[in-house]
């Protein structure tokens, strides 16, 4: 009988709290009740966000307070300008799918907008900013490459385009960088042929990067251990016309040296379409 006694005593006491904090509206702090998202206009929900970014540093709030601004305001200029706040807010959070959704969405919806360079910028980086390191899947410096050439070429005149170029030459020299980790692995090991298919890559298809002279030497290394000597003077001759002045030149013609070789065209192999093409400018 006590039992049932406390236990609804406790039941009431319960209760009863739960009907000072309805009233008091704070908590048992008895601060002011936040009102409903409902009844503020867009603006103050705008605002509410950008205060949750900038002042809080909390861009996960402030991103869903962007969110609520769309929500119930959807064809407002408030609704525009919270959608790229929300993609901003999303990538300060390294969210970047839901970045990248927000800022497609943006894209999509106000393609002509002024923000939408910016959009697209966004977008980019939300890629590019996951491939600072050479070991990770280079599907997405793939994606980030597709998306700054949007940002340069849809938008040259705008604010972001230079900083799009700047970045895309880094993702470029990136891919280079990994054929090179690859292609130096082979190389140690004495897989020649391998290591070979890597540094051409890099020859063929980054030569614009920083990493084609030290590709153009490891090719002079890989042909002179399989004994293909036209292959290595050709790629040492290539070297010594574009970067005659760096170290991998000098070690390539003391390597070259080493054998009774010297650099210069020889052969018709594929080194010799490339210097036909770098260096006398015959593209056919």
């Amino acid at each position: 009988m006590g039992t049932s006694r406390s236990h609804k005593a406790l039941v009431a006491a319960v209760m009863s709290l739960g009907l000072l904090a309805s009233c008091g509206g704070g908590g048992f702090g008895g601060g002011p009740k936040e009102p409903a998202l409902e009844s503020l206009t867009a603006e103050q929900i705008y605002r509410k966000a950008e205060f949750e970014l900038e002042s809080r540093k909390d861009p996960e709030k402030a991103a869903e307070l962007f969110a609520e601004v769309e929500r119930l305001y959807p064809y407002s200029e408030w609704a525009r300008r919270a959608l790229i706040m929300q993609a901003y807010a999303f990538h300060r959070d390294r969210k970047y799918e839901e970045a990248r959704a927000a800022a497609q969405r943006y894209i999509d919806f106000y393609p002509a907008d002024e923000d939408a360079a910016y959009a697209q910028y966004l977008l980019a980086l939300t890629y590019y900013d996951q491939i600072d390191l050479v070991g990770r899947d280079q599907g997405l410096t793939y994606q980030a490459l597709q998306a700054l050439r949007t940002v340069i070429e849809r938008y040259p005149e705008s604010e972001y385009a230079q900083s799009a170029i700047l970045k895309f030459d880094l993702a470029f020299n990136h891919l280079a960088a990994k054929e090179m980790e690859i292609g130096r692995y082979y190389l140690k090991r004495g897989n020649y042929a391998a290591a070979i298919n890597r540094f051409r890559v890099v020859v063929e298809d980054y030569r614009t990067t920083t990493l084609t002279a030290e590709a153009l030497y490891r090719l002079v290394e890989s042909y002179l251990s399989l004994g293909l000597t036209d292959e290595a003077q050709t790629a040492g001759a290539i070297l010594g016309y574009n970067f005659r002045s760096t170290e991998w030149y000098q070690d390539a013609y003391d390597l070259l040296r080493g054998q009774g070789l010297k650099p210069e065209q020889r052969g018709t192999g594929w080194l010799s379409k490339v210097y036909r093409q770098m260096i006398k400018g015959e593209w056919l």
